[in-house]
């Protein structure tokens, strides 16, 4: 396999992948139990040499809950070929891996509503609280 390309300037060494294959549950019949079509890919995120150090530390932090012990990991099974599972895993683990390191949005500019906005908000519930007026029953 080649090394992978998670944006442009930001390539993973084919090095610093782990793979390990096992078997598999779902599509497949009898070949389930004889072939090791299941694939698992493991990246070390937080020793990672190819990972800038900034972007090493915005990935840790956003994928803290899916790493154990700093190490990345991702499966896939889906398929009954053990190469479309790889290509899988490797799908998964850029997209993963893209938006941990993903510059973040920028913050939200507070802005108050217009003059007008109040003024339709407020005669459209005038005109509700009417509506529901003319719908009671007078208790005389």
């Amino acid at each position: 396999m080649a090394p992978l390309t998670i944006r442009p300037g930001l390539v993973i060494p084919e090095t610093e992948l782990h793979w390990r294959f096992s078997r598999s549950s779902g599509p497949g019949g009898q070949g389930v139990n004889t072939t090791d079509s299941r694939a698992e890919l493991s990246f070390d995120v937080a020793r990672s040499s190819a990972l800038p150090e900034r972007l090493r530390a915005r990935a840790v932090e956003r994928l803290a809950g899916r790493l154990s012990d700093g190490v990345l990991t991702v499966s896939a099974s889906e398929h009954r070929a053990q190469l479309r599972n790889r290509e899988a895993a490797q799908a998964r683990l850029v997209a993963l891996l893209a938006d941990a390191v993903a510059p973040p949005a920028p913050p939200r500019r507070a802005t108050k509503p217009s003059r007008a906005a109040k003024e339709r908000r407020l005669s459209e519930k005038k005109r509700r609280g009417q509506l529901k007026q003319m719908r009671r029953r007078d208790e005389e």
